[in-house]
């Protein structure tokens, strides 16, 4: 696994107690806002915004909340109409990072990530200069389920791969069999606590000491902007420090 994915199996894990849910909670509104006004309002016939759905249930976000969020997408209510931007750019030792976010307001956006870059010891790229380092996969997480059964069922679903990860799984898929396992686990009575399309690095860059250190705050600080989404990057991070990071 590398080192970004495991900085997000921290995080996630960390979300669940965060005292900031609200902010966590307006991310995954802004999701399925943008699913709803994309694909419509029906999750049955919509996967992207299944999914959306699926992780704020996951996160412990009130039904009403995710019913106003998706008829503020479909315009049954009136809402903020976000874009979605991505941005390419390099932390401390050229580490790649690709930001992927939903905002009213590209000029903002862009001027505080280049702001936040620039203070960390990176810079942004233009379009295209990092994107290619990253393969688009699906990522299902998966606890409290026999490994073989999981496995069995993941594999004759399409499933890529699956990996143990502190105490759980995580199913990687191909981006067209994403929803197939998805739907062969909820058929299985599997439960899952997280599902999404990610960006997985080609390769990943070691990163130790303050190189370390510098891009584990650039990163928390661009997940905590209001407009970013999510992050990707390819750096490998001893997991003591990232938890140190973390907790501190």
């Amino acid at each position: 696994m590398s080192g970004h994915s495991k900085w997000s199996t921290i995080k996630r894990k960390k979300e669940k107690e965060d005292a900031k849910r609200g902010k966590i909670f307006t991310k995954l509104i802004k999701e399925i806002t943008v699913a709803a006004r994309q694909g419509g309002g029906d999750p049955e016939v919509n996967p992207r915004l299944r999914t959306a759905i699926q992780n704020a249930k996951g996160s412990n976000m009130p039904q009403a909340n995710i019913d106003r969020a998706i008829k503020k997408g479909t315009g049954e209510l009136p809402g903020t109409v976000y874009e979605e931007v991505i941005y390419e750019g390099y932390g401390p030792q050229g580490v790649a990072l690709l930001i992927e976010s939903l905002t009213d307001n590209k000029n903002r956006t862009v001027s505080d990530i280049r702001h936040i870059l620039s203070k960390h010891n990176g810079h942004l790229g233009e379009t295209g200069s990092v994107a290619w380092m990253f393969d688009q996969k699906g990522v299902i997480s998966v606890e409290g389920a026999n490994e073989d059964e999981l496995l069995a069922l993941a594999l004759e679903a399409g499933a890529e791969d699956m990996r143990s990860e502190d105490g759980g799984y995580e199913i990687i898929t191909s981006i067209e069999s994403f929803e197939p396992v998805k739907k062969k686990l909820e058929e299985g009575g599997i439960e899952y606590q997280s599902a999404q399309i990610t960006r997985i690095p080609q390769s990943t860059i070691k990163l130790e000491g303050k190189a370390a250190e510098q891009t584990l705050k650039l990163m928390e600080v661009l997940e905590d902007h209001d407009d970013v989404q999510n992050i990707y990057s390819n750096f490998d991070i001893d997991v003591t420090i990232m938890e140190e990071v973390s907790s501190g």
